[in-house]
């Protein structure tokens, strides 16, 4: 399956470069979304595509790179006009870097919807940055997460108002049967106690997110 990158103004930490760029090397596209283009930059990364109003990226940009500029005054965000062309060129596997953290939460809300939208669309988008954010559904069966490093604390939130879940196993804070709202965070800051954990949903939209301790 032909995998695309997308580049965002948040956060890409630095000491994430080396997996990032083994990521990147199994990657088909890269798009950039404004002043996403930054990180391509310090990565030394050529991107096939940069996008945006570039409001936020106001350097030159370079020549040889297709260039799809929009104007400030429009409905998507620069991040979402670069997942929809993704998804017009074939994509139904994105990446996303940059997506989370930076001065602006609003966009790092944003792209929690964007995240819904390509669901949506029947694609994955998962964003990675300090945490790993995934979107799992009803007809993803069995979704496995694995554990890394010195352990990771995995936290499962309603996205629509209510979620099934038939279980959730592996963790420290197991569950069965339960029905998830979204106006109660009791998946927060789970730990998967073993080498996977492992969830299944019977209704409704979960977001995951995986962090490292």
């Amino acid at each position: 399956m032909k995998k695309c990158a997308i580049f965002a103004g948040g956060d890409v930490p630095e000491r994430n470069t080396e997996w990032l760029l083994r990521m990147l090397g199994e990657t088909d596209l890269i798009i950039c979304a404004d002043c996403g283009y930054n990180h391509a930059k310090r990565l030394g990364i050529v991107p096939n595509i940069i996008v945006g109003d570039f409001d936020s990226y106001t350097d030159e940009l370079p020549s040889g790179i297709e260039i799809l500029q929009s104007v400030p005054d429009k409905d998507d965000t620069d991040t979402l006009m670069a997942v929809k062309h993704a998804i017009e060129l074939g994509y139904s596997n994105i990446d996303l870097y940059g997506g989370i953290g930076g001065t602006r939460f609003e966009h790092s809300f944003a792209n929690i919807q964007t995240m819904i939208y390509a669901y949506q669309q029947g694609c994955t988008l998962n964003m990675y940055g300090d945490s790993d954010l995934m979107i799992q559904g009803a007809d993803d069966g069995d979704v496995i997460y694995r554990n890394r490093g010195k352990g990771v604390y995995m936290s499962v939130f309603a996205l629509s108002e209510s979620v099934g879940i038939d279980y959730l196993r592996g963790v420290k804070y197991p569950l069965e049967d339960y029905c998830m709202v979204q106006s109660f965070p009791i998946g927060v800051s789970n730990e998967i106690t073993g080498e996977t954990a492992k969830l299944r949903i019977n209704n409704g939209l979960a977001l995951i997110i995986i962090t490292n301790k």
